[in-house]
Formats: structure tokens, C-alpha cells, sequence
């Protein structure tokens, strides 16, 4: 996530000629958004990061219906 918060500011410093940035090649702006995409759609999936994810949101439900689970029996 920071790296497409990271491209929307290369985008917007370079659109309204920020400092620097007006400077800046459109080019690196374009390179970045490759890499992201690359990174997302190859890389995160290689490692076995977008798994990772879905597992702690599984793993995080799962404790939720145990407690709740353990909740209501006590009650």
C-alpha cells in the first residue's frame, strides 16, 4: 500500500510542477507504476505474501467464533 500512496504523489508533485518534481521525468512516474504492478501481480505472490494475509484474517475469525463460542456458554 505505500508504494501506490508513494506513485499518487510522484503523480500529483509531478502534474502541478511541485518543486523538483517538475523537473521529474514522466518516465519515473511510469517505472513506478510498473514495478507495482510487477511487485503485486509476481513478486507478493512468489513469497507467498498474499497468502499470508489471508491467513491471519482466517486465523483472526477464528479466534473471534472461539471466544464468542466460550462467551455464550458461560452466560
Amino acid at each position: 500500500m505505500p508504494l501506490i500512496i508513494i506513485i499518487a504523489l510522484l503523480i500529483g508533485l509531478r502534474y502541478f510542477e511541485v518543486w523538483r518534481f517538475a523537473e521529474l521525468s514522466w518516465w519515473w512516474v511510469v517505472g513506478a507504476m510498473v514495478f507495482a504492478f510487477i511487485w503485486f501481480e509476481f513478486i507478493e505472490k512468489a513469497l507467498g505474501l498474499d497468502k499470508k494475509k489471508e491467513h491471519n484474517v482466517d486465523e483472526q475469525r477464528r479466534k473471534d467464533r472461539i471466544k464468542s463460542t466460550f462467551d455464550n456458554k458461560r452466560k
